[in-house]
């Protein structure tokens, strides 16, 4: 079987290439070959190039963090003879949280001999996003942090904490009208919403505790607006996952699972998925079963209860 690593030698601290080049030649697995992106979306095309040339079974594991995922899985979605893996080497690695962290993820010789299992994704108009997608007050934070990485004092949480503490003086209102399985969850405004088909965000916020990744189901949290005291006072709860339990978020918190949600704004806005950004007024996200199939390594398993 082909495998191949798809590498971003710009995601996480360090340049991870030679590293995963060292270890595929100390195991010699047959099959096995590295692609380096070069560019923003040269991951996609890549993948979906390679899987539109062959019927023959194909692993593509995503090297980077979740944007490199999200890219990969854009370029592998619709394609049955494909699966996707994922070696964490990136900021945030939100996505393998769910599954209870990054370590057993980070042995190559793991992944090669890994399960696969069907999964959900998220399809956003004609993206797709494996983890979660979000707007409002998160999205904005997300896009700041971007730019906030650039800052050699500002790297990994650093640049998700100092985005928040920005955001909070100018991103605490979002307008939208917003509709969940056709029930209308939103008519004005929102501090943010959460979309999750994982569970984490934002490095180790959990912002969907009830996600399963495989029910054909997403879990929609849409937070109204709050006080900055309100939320300074809700942030560590919310962190460890209690938003749908603790009864200081039932004023604030509209919750469902849905198949499908329709986003309408009367200005453009951001949506992020997998911490990759896109713009526009009018969105439908839907939830489609088990579109992808993914690689888990030994040890991997879903977390219950992890905060």
């Amino acid at each position: 079987m082909r495998s191949i690593f798809i590498v971003n030698p710009g995601s996480g601290p360090r340049d991870a290439t030679e590293v995963i080049r060292a270890e595929l030649e100390r195991l010699r697995p047959q099959g096995c070959e590295v692609h380096v992106t070069t560019a923003p979306m040269d991951a996609a095309h890549y993948v979906r190039s390679v899987c539109e040339s062959t019927t023959a079974p194909l692993r593509f594991f995503a090297c980077g963090g979740d944007g490199t995922l999200n890219e990969v899985i854009n370029g592998a979605a619709g394609f049955s003879h494909a699966a996707v893996g994922c070696y964490p080497c990136g900021s945030g690695n939100d996505f393998v949280k769910y599954y209870g962290g990054k370590t057993p993820f980070l042995s190559i010789e793991a992944l090669l001999n890994g399960r696969t299992e069907p999964i959900d994704l998220l399809r956003v108009n004609d993206r797709y996003a494996v983890n979660i997608v979000n707007f409002g007050f998160d999205a904005r934070v997300a896009e700041r942090m971007i730019a906030f990485r650039r800052f050699p004092l500002l790297k990994g949480h650093r640049a998700y904490y100092a985005a928040i503490a920005r955001s909070l003086f100018d991103s605490m209102r979002t307008n939208v009208h917003m509709s969940a399985d056709g029930e209308t969850l939103c008519e004005n405004q929102l501090l943010l919403c959460t979309l999750g088909n994982g569970g984490f965000v934002g490095g180790s916020f959990h912002c969907s505790p009830r996600a399963d990744v495989a029910d054909g189901l997403m879990e929609v949290c849409a937070v109204s607006p709050i006080s900055l005291l309100t939320m300074v006072r809700l942030m560590t709860p919310y962190k460890r996952g209690e938003l749908l339990d603790n009864p200081a978020f039932a004023p604030f918190i509209r919750y469902r699972r849905a198949k499908s949600v329709s986003i309408e704004a009367p200005a453009p806005i951001a949506l992020c998925l997998d911490g990759e950004m896109v713009y526009g007024t009018d969105f439908t996200v839907t939830c489609e079963k088990h579109a992808l199939t993914i690689i888990l390594p030994e040890g991997a398993k879903k977390q219950e209860g992890r905060t």
